[in-house]
């Protein structure tokens, strides 16, 4: 299967010219709505992404949002950006989730979600860090559409289905049976495409904290506690926000600050849903 992983990442497509065009306008740090609206509106698919994230129950905006200049005034330029180019990439990868029993709108959700967190307890912690934070937080589960294809292709998706379901472990199940962890093969997606290390890093050290170079290691520490909160199976789940405080406190972020913050997006979600 590891065979079937490198052959998938190193036959994967160029980046499509509109994910370019999208991380050039992140660089710029441009608050030019207009600019970035001439971006997304190439791609229907991203437009749709957009305004289905800014619908969801994450939020519940108290009129729907009909237009994407109104669910970028909303959602904020860089959480845009951020569902943007993960929509892109989704596409670009040309998969499905099916070994995680799992549909690609839930994909999405927990994408936005993660993004959500970000937003949420980082800003309290660091307004900068926070910025730098919502694409890879948004971005660093891509790895397992390449995870399920080979599952999928190696006839295994109903053992892995039954370990996922023992265990309620994806991270164990994903590097037992494929010898990777997610995060690796995230990384090296993005090492192919020749994206920023500021992106690749974080991401690639979220399951290897002790291992992780010193001026990344707090952004991977949070990438970890994301993706423990985030699991596309089983999001916000009560298990896992326990094994995600455990990271909190181990990594010697304010606990209370953290729960208060989960707390928020949970009863938004749970109201509107």
């Amino acid at each position: 299967m590891k065979k079937h992983i490198i052959n998938q990442i190193n036959n994967l497509p160029p980046l499509p010219n509109n994910i370019i065009e999208l991380d050039n306008f992140r660089k710029k740090d441009s608050t030019n709505v207009e600019e970035l609206l001439e971006i997304l509106k190439k791609d229907p698919l991203i437009v749709a992404n957009i305004l289905k994230v800014a619908n969801s129950s994450m939020f519940g905006f108290r009129s729907k949002v009909e237009t994407l200049s109104r669910a970028i005034n909303l959602l904020g330029i860089k959480f845009a950006i951020s569902i943007a180019i993960g929509s892109s990439i989704n596409e670009s990868i040309k998969s499905n989730l099916l070994a995680y029993a799992v549909t690609n709108d839930d994909f999405l959700f927990s994408c936005s979600l993660a993004t959500n967190i970000v937003n949420t307890w980082i800003s309290t912690i660091n307004f900068d860090l926070k910025n730098e934070l919502l694409l890879p937080a948004f971005l660093q589960e891509i790895g397992k559409f390449v995870i399920s294809q080979a599952i999928q292709n190696e006839k295994k998706t109903e053992e892995f289905l039954k370990e996922l379901e023992e265990t309620k472990d994806t991270s164990y199940c994903e590097e037992t049976f494929t010898g990777f962890t997610c995060a690796r093969i995230t990384a090296n997606i993005f090492k192919n495409w020749q994206l920023s290390h500021n992106i690749i890093f974080p991401i690639a050290f979220a399951e290897d904290i002790e291992n992780c170079p010193k001026e990344f290691q707090q952004k991977a520490q949070i990438l970890q506690i994301i993706k423990i909160l985030c699991d596309v199976r089983y999001p916000l789940s009560d298990k896992n926000i326990e094994k995600a405080l455990e990271k909190v406190a181990l990594y010697n972020f304010d606990v209370e600050n953290f729960l208060n913050s989960i707390d928020v997006i949970k009863a938004v979600i749970e109201e509107n849903t």
